[in-house]
């Protein structure tokens, strides 16, 4: 049997850990020639060499940066299947909480993937079939203290991906968020730390809080997101179009 993305371009931007490096693996191994961009060179390279993939560096921050990487990308041929991945999580009180956070946050996790989406979608127009997927968050669909900023990008991701699959219900591209929970990545690491940090807990505690948020309790899996987002690129997933899939073991729902 065919492997379910044999002769599909894949890009995962944030593709060197974490989250876009289970995708981009999961893309692989279903036959696809994937590119991963990030900033940084070690990271990418690794998973790159790993998956005979392609790296690309790009700080996506920075729309020349951006701008050089799609010029990169699309040199090689047009991308069939675009994981809009990268992000940033920061978290602040709303006096901390300034411009300069608020910009980088917005400007990653939002305004980003839709200049990404906006570069590449026209030659998945033009070929009759696409796969976007957005990699948001449950805070795309609820709210959380301390992340204004982030609550905010996120719902920006959900709000875009909806809009935008107005857009091109007829164009044979679908467009969905996946919307993980707290995932067993780096990122989450980084939170344990600062909740033992700032609460005097120590780091299995403050990580049991974050498991305990789910009914099941237990953080996602990178490899259950990566699940997730190659079902989606299946012909049989063609009416999945617009939606937002959380995954994070029925936690929105307490």
């Amino acid at each position: 049997m065919q492997a379910l993305l044999a002769t599909r371009r894949a890009l995962v931007t944030g593709g060197g850990r974490g989250i876009g490096a289970a995708i981009a693996r999961k893309f692989a191994e279903a036959g696809a020639h994937v590119t991963i961009c990030g900033r940084t060179p070690r990271e990418i390279d690794v998973v790159a060499a790993e998956i005979g993939g392609v790296a690309v560096v790009a700080d996506l921050t920075d729309r020349a940066s951006t701008d050089r990487m799609l010029a990169e990308v699309r040199a090689a041929g047009a991308i069939d299947v675009l994981v809009n991945n990268a992000g940033v999580a920061e978290s602040a009180s709303l006096d901390r909480t300034d411009d300069a956070m608020w910009d980088r946050i917005m400007e990653l996790d939002a305004t980003a993937p839709f200049r990404i989406t906006r570069a590449l979608a026209p030659a998945m127009i033009a070929a009759k079939w696409g796969r976007i997927i957005n990699i948001a968050s449950n805070a795309g669909v609820s709210g959380y203290g301390y992340t204004a900023a982030y609550c905010a990008a996120k719902h920006a991701m959900v709000g875009m991906t909806r809009g935008l699959a107005i857009d091109l219900a007829r164009t044979g591209i679908t467009i969905n968020a996946l919307c993980p929970g707290w995932v067993e990545t780096a990122m989450s690491d980084d939170a344990v730390a600062r909740i033992a940090q700032k609460t005097g807990r120590s780091v299995d505690e403050a990580r049991a809080s974050l498991a305990n948020m789910s009914p099941q309790r237990r953080m996602i899996t990178t490899a259950e997101v990566a699940h997730a987002a190659l079902m989606l690129c299946a012909d049989d997933a063609r009416g999945i179009h617009g939606q937002t899939i959380v995954i994070d073991g029925g936690a929105i729902l307490k």
